[in-house]
């Protein structure tokens, strides 16, 4: 008897928890919305008929609106897949319901032809913190984790690893550990010692559209460094969602059979495919402009927090490599949101726009990306709302 009321109230304590969090989740919302200066103001939030609106007016800059729809893959589908071989300078690309989906099948394709399933990667990747395990489970895959420190592995780390492996996967940027980045010497040496091992490269390109900037190269450049490449249409591109695998058109062929065996074989797609081209053609050439206000914002945010006297605030990386980047506080990430709530909802200035995450005992760290809203902040500007944030911390000024 007594387990069973201890069960229950452990199950109304979740509950709670579960209710906090979700209001939470809706004031940030609210507050995104009804944000008058906002860093980044991304569109998956907008009501359906807003993001249809938008579809509609600029997708028929990009592709003719009557032409008949896409089934299983053709027409306008083949077309983003034209435009993103182009863009990374492969020989062939295909467009994958998901990022997980295009990274699981590039890889199971790749131990196929290498013998060795074992995929070597940071901790920090987005398969190993954020897709319970699918590498293991779905695909037959080992991952060994090289690295571990908030960087990309180095040649050196390569190099030393003990077990043999069939495939190197980057991540670039490095979400987790700060959207961090490579120089572009590291990353080739990097990827020489990954080839001096027979292992294929793979890149993690979620936010590839990102790293041009701070390598100082072109898109199709920093592809080819690797044998393969992936590529969200989300993420920073703003789209509904979708992927792309890119490389050798013999992987990508039989690619699109797996993606067939996974499910991947969508009836229709154009949506998700025509915002990924608005994307591409509105997004992708703004991304540089972006990273550079990006280091401006970052600038202000350390000066206003020193300004202001807050102990051991920090900037990672402290010049950002993409537009994103986090910021860390002494504070409990309750104590963090609910500042940034409470000065959206007061001022209508929203600096703090995404969630809180724990960081250590007494430590909240949050991501901060800078996008065509953000372009409007002057470094003035930052540092005022540091000043406001701050007093409304937990003994604030």
């Amino acid at each position: 008897m007594r387990g069973m009321i201890h069960g229950m109230t452990d199950m109304a304590e979740q509950d709670d928890e579960r209710s906090a969090e979700e209001r939470s989740r809706e004031r940030r919302r609210a507050a995104q919305r009804g944000a008058r200066r906002i860093l980044a103001r991304g569109t998956p939030r907008d009501s359906i008929r807003e993001r249809l609106a938008l579809l509609q007016e600029a997708g028929a800059e990009v592709y003719d609106l009557d032409e008949p729809g896409d089934v299983y893959g053709d027409r306008i589908v083949a077309a983003l897949e034209q435009r993103v071989a182009a863009l990374l300078g492969t020989e062939a690309a295909a467009f994958f319901p998901t990022g997980t989906m295009a990274q699981q099948v590039a890889l199971r394709c790749w131990a196929a032809r290498t013998g060795n399933p074992a995929v070597a990667l940071h901790p920090l990747s987005h398969p190993e913190v954020h897709e319970r395990q699918a590498f293991s489970q779905v695909s037959g895959l080992r991952p060994v984790r090289v690295g571990g420190e908030r960087r990309l592995p180095t040649a050196a780390e390569i190099r030393d690893l003990e077990e043999p492996f069939g495939a190197l996967m980057l991540e670039l940027p490095l979400r987790d550990a700060g959207f961090v980045l490579p120089t572009w010497q590291e990353l080739t040496e990097t990827v020489a010692a990954a080839r001096e091992r027979d292992a294929v490269v793979h890149f993690d390109g979620a936010r590839l559209w990102e790293c041009t900037e701070h390598f100082g190269r072109p898109l199709a450049e920093i592809a080819g460094l690797a044998d393969s490449v992936y590529v969200s249409f989300y993420k920073s591109v703003g789209g509904f969602g979708g992927a792309a695998l890119a490389g050798p058109r013999t992987l990508v062929e039989e690619a699109r059979t797996w993606r067939h065996r996974y499910g991947g074989m969508v009836f229709q797609q154009f949506p998700t495919v025509l915002s990924a081209l608005v994307g591409l053609d509105r997004e992708v050439p703004r991304l540089p402009e972006y990273v550079r206000h990006a280091r401006v914002v970052a600038a202000a945010l350390r000066e206003g927090f020193a300004a202001a006297g807050v102990p051991w605030a920090r900037v990672h990386p402290e010049e950002p490599h993409t537009h994103q980047f986090q910021v860390w506080l002494p504070y409990e990430p309750e104590a963090a949101a609910e500042a940034a709530l409470r000065q959206a909802e007061e001022t209508s200035v929203m600096l703090f726009a995404n969630v809180w995450n724990t960081g250590g005992p007494g430590l909240a760290f949050t991501e901060v990306g800078v996008q065509a809203a953000g372009l409007e902040w002057t470094a003035d500007d930052v540092r005022a709302a540091v000043r406001d944030f701050v007093d409304r911390l937990p003994g604030g000024a």
